[in-house]
């Protein structure tokens, strides 16, 4: 039998010999060479038209994408979602100053992690109510929002109001707020989101990025107002034991301008919503939805098959559509990896980072507080491009945040003297720990929710389910930890002098 020919196709004076098996294959590879000379062969001048040619093509695409879409939904949408955790978040940029004037000192953080999870009666009580006598979610939402507009401002002024309860100094004024603000945050996770299902799913991304912001405004802004330094060592006026008392140097700006400030972002997200709720023009964006039994929210899906169609071709090719139904065991682990995330991140790390940060100082504390509260949107923002869902990954950024959590716990667990304190390496590595455990968490537990929402059933349901478990064990067991187990001790620089 006579062999096959070759066919020999000389590039630049360099001989490449390709064994042709069938004709189809054998036209592939000259179209390929005779593209790679025509491309060799182009001047300059044609190379840049080409490449220009290019770029208006992704222009184009680029303009497409907001062309079929409203500038002033996008905004109002934004704006809305701000007004979901931005009070819980300011809370917490601001206890580097509150724990300093406030009679729970470095215990308050703990306070407020039990605070939230109680507040999760908001969202029950909301599901009751729906049961029984079907409300307008707008209704509530703007219940909701007005609740924060008047909890911010009141905090502005009354936030170091202390009575005597319980055989204690406490500062009720301030939890009882920090309870309002809780409420609407809790409360927010089956109001807000469910609301935007109004509107065309487009929308869905720049409420998110909205509810993101409600992270990173209250960071920033803290990182502006600073902490004003470290405690200084004064005498003490009154003669009185101790020789030295501790003084704190004012931040840029009080914390009443903070919250005030926090008070507008609500008053701003309270009219986003209200301009999303009356206007004819956002009404206009609305999905093809009717509405009906206060939030039951029903599509009608063969007049939506049109608009989707492109979506669907695309959403074909996306790598998440090849995740396999995970395993029984993978889908059990994946929950309790989950659940534990949450305990930690949700938790047990909210209430001990005074104890591993404070004794490096208060400019120390501040920084992890605010750059933690930076970290887990960006985070989410990072996981939006990093689109791999693999459970091997998952598995090796769980264990490579395993040291941060270590020496996060450890440094707490030795107040007050955690290892290489009074230097600058101990300090940045707090921040750098600190910061790094809550953007690693962030960043996982979007993950596996991104693998349980491809898998049938109710996994959303249980993903849910679990980090509210999570959460809620982590924050009892902190509480107790702290406040009545003596493991975690303040630390007094001027108490030495």
């Amino acid at each position: 039998m006579e062999s096959e020919p070759d066919f020999v196709i000389n590039d630049q004076g360099e001989n490449e010999r390709f064994s042709v098996h069938n004709h189809h294959q054998f036209q592939q590879d000259v179209a390929f060479f005779d593209q790679k000379r025509r491309l060799r062969s182009e001047t300059p001048n044609e190379s840049s038209q080409l490449i220009r040619k290019r770029m208006r093509m992704n222009l184009t695409k680029f303009r497409a994408v907001f062309a079929n879409r409203s500038f002033l939904v996008d905004t109002l949408t934004i704006f809305f979602g701000i007004g979901t955790w931005i009070g819980v978040n300011s809370l917490w940029i601001q206890l580097p100053l509150l724990v300093n004037v406030l009679p729970e000192s470095w215990f308050l953080a703990s306070y407020l992690v039990i605070i939230v999870q109680v507040a999760n009666l908001g969202p029950l009580t909301y599901t009751l109510i729906q049961k029984l006598c079907p409300i307008r979610d707008s209704f509530f939402i703007y219940w909701l929002l007005t609740l924060g507009v008047a909890a911010a401002f009141v905090m502005a002024f009354f936030y170091d109001i202390t009575a005597y309860f319980w055989g204690a100094e406490r500062s009720i004024a301030f939890l009882g707020l920090v309870f309002c603000f809780a409420l609407v945050g809790c409360t927010s996770s089956v109001l807000f989101m469910p609301y935007c299902g109004r509107l065309r799913d487009i929308y869905l991304v720049t409420y998110l990025i909205g509810e993101g912001l409600s992270g990173l405004l209250p960071g920033v802004l803290g990182l502006i107002q600073g902490v004003g330094g470290n405690a200084q060592c004064i005498p003490n006026e009154d003669l009185d034991d101790p020789k030295y008392v501790q003084y704190f140097p004012p931040p840029r700006f009080s914390t009443q301008t903070f919250f005030i400030i926090i008070s507008s972002l609500f008053i701003a997200s309270l009219i986003a919503f209200i301009l999303l709720d009356q206007l004819k023009s956002v009404k206009k964006e609305y999905a093809n939805v009717t509405i009906s039994h206060g939030n039951k929210y029903e599509y009608n899906r063969n007049a939506e098959n049109e608009e989707h169609k492109v979506n669907n071709e695309t959403d074909r090719k996306k790598p998440e559509e090849k995740i396999k139904k995970l395993s029984v065991a993978n889908y059990h682990g994946l929950l309790v990896l989950l659940g534990t995330i949450c305990m930690f991140t949700n938790a047990i790390v909210p209430s001990i980072m005074p104890f591993g940060t404070l004794p490096y100082g208060n400019v120390t504390y501040h920084l992890s507080v605010t750059l933690s509260a930076i970290a887990n949107p960006v985070a989410c923002f990072i996981a939006v491009f990093l689109t791999g869902t693999s459970i091997r990954n998952i598995i090796t950024l769980s264990i490579t945040s395993l040291p941060f959590v270590i020496y996060s716990m450890t440094t707490s667990v030795m107040s007050p003297s955690p290892p290489m304190m009074d230097t600058i390496y101990g300090e940045f590595f707090v921040i750098l720990s600190w910061t790094l455990l809550i953007g690693f968490g962030s960043y996982i537990r979007l993950k596996i929710t991104t693998i349980f929402r491809y898998n049938d059933g109710k996994s959303l349901v249980w993903v849910g389910a679990w980090t509210q478990i999570g959460s809620f064990v982590g924050s009892v067991l902190s509480f107790i930890v702290v406040n009545y187990t003596g493991i975690f001790q303040q630390y007094n620089p001027c108490e030495s002098l």
